[in-house]
């Protein structure tokens, strides 16, 4: 796998495995490829002090998720973590035109299960 490849998607559900929220569950909501971290819900909740700007922001203090090491997270599956695989799978696809023809896809998988995720 390349550098800034990673098998947590958007909305995927994690469990933090490590630090400060260890066993904290929550949706991710954003990705961040190029530093390897994601943003998750309820998860490394950080507080910003703002200033006030002049044209209508009050300023104060900001509560918010700040960024995680996409290592210190696990996707959730039914009642657990699991890792994760990749299964190639056959498939027929369909043309403009109307045609078909037969391709591969890429599905993640449970390592624990082995169902598709």
């Amino acid at each position: 796998m390349g550098k800034n490849t990673m098998n947590i998607k958007k909305g995927d559900t994690v469990k933090v495995i490590a630090g400060k929220d260890k066993g904290a569950t929550g949706k991710v909501i954003s990705v961040l490829r190029e530093e390897q971290r994601v943003i998750v819900e309820g998860v490394n909740r950080v507080k910003r002090h703002t200033k006030a700007v002049q044209g209508g922001n009050s300023g104060g203090i900001i509560t918010a998720e700040a960024p995680i090491h996409v290592s210190n997270v696990m996707l959730v599956e039914g009642d657990g973590v699991t890792r994760m695989a990749f299964r190639r799978d056959d498939v027929t696809k369909r043309r403009a035109d109307g045609s078909t023809y037969s391709a591969q896809r890429s599905v993640r998988v449970s390592r624990k299960t082995g169902k598709e995720i």
